[in-house]
C-alpha cells in the first residue's frame, strides 16, 4: 500500500484562507438570493394591488357619478312637482296673472336649486360687452347709450363655480363711426374757419 501524500504546512495555510473566502462568497450569494426573493415578492404584491386598483377605480367613479346625478335629480323633483301641480290646476286659475305668478314661483325655485349646485346666471343687460361671458348675435345703434353696451339678452348665460358653461347671447350697441367722430369733426371745422378768417384778413 502506498503512503498517503503528506500535505505540507505551507499548503495547509493557503487552503484555509481559500475555504474562508468561499464560505464568505456563499453567504453573500445566499443573502443576495434572499434579497432578490424578497423584492420579487414585494413586486408581485404591488402588481396585484395595482391590478385591483385598476378594476376598483372605474367602479368608484361610476358610483360617484351616479350618486351626484341622484343628488341633483332629487333637488329638481320639488320644482317638477310644483310645475305638475300648476298644470293640473291651470284650468281653474282665476286669470292669466295667477298662472304667470305660479310659473314665476317655479322659475325662481329652479334658479335657487341651480345656485345650490354652484350655477348662477350671467348678468349682461346694460353692461359693457365682454366676449369671455357674452356672445353677440346682433348689433343695434342707440345714440343715447354707450358704444359696446349690451342692449338686450336673447338667451341667458350661466356659470358653474365662476366658470362659463354657456355665454349669454346678446344684442350689442354699435354706434356709427360718424356719431363717434362728430365732436372731433366740429372742432376741426372751427379751426378751418379760424384759418379762413386769418387768410381773409391778410388779403385785405
Amino acid at each position: 500500500m502506498k503512503d498517503k501524500k503528506k500535505v505540507k504546512p505551507e499548503e495547509e495555510k493557503e487552503a484555509k484562507p481559500r475555504d474562508d473566502e468561499f464560505e464568505k462568497l456563499r453567504e453573500e450569494r445566499d443573502a443576495l438570493q434572499n434579497e432578490k426573493n424578497e423584492l420579487l415578492g414585494k413586486l408581485q404584491r404591488v402588481s396585484a394591488d395595482y391590478a385591483n386598483f385598476q378594476k376598483r377605480v372605474p367602479k368608484q367613479i361610476s358610483d360617484t357619478l351616479a350618486y351626484e346625478k341622484e343628488k341633483i335629480i332629487k333637488t329638481l323633483l320639488p320644482a317638477l312637482d310644483n310645475f305638475e301641480h300648476m298644470l293640473n290646476n291651470a284650468h281653474s286659475a282665476e286669470n292669466v296673472d295667477a298662472l304667470i305668478k305660479g310659473v314665476r314661483i317655479i322659475y325662481d325655485q329652479m334658479l335657487d336649486i341651480l345656485k345650490s349646485h354652484g350655477v348662477e346666471q350671467i348678468k349682461a343687460l346694460g353692461k359693457h360687452f365682454d366676449p369671455s361671458q357674452h356672445e353677440a348675435v346682433m348689433q343695434r345703434s342707440e345714440p343715447d347709450k354707450e358704444d359696446n353696451t349690451v342692449l338686450e339678452e336673447f338667451q341667458k348665460g350661466y356659470k358653474l363655480n365662476d366658470r362659463v358653461i354657456r355665454p349669454t347671447k346678446v344684442v350689442v350697441n354699435k354706434l356709427a363711426s360718424e356719431e363717434k367722430q362728430e365732436e372731433p369733426t366740429e372742432q376741426a371745422t372751427d379751426k378751418f374757419e379760424t384759418v379762413d378768417e386769418y387768410e381773409t384778413t391778410d388779403t385785405e
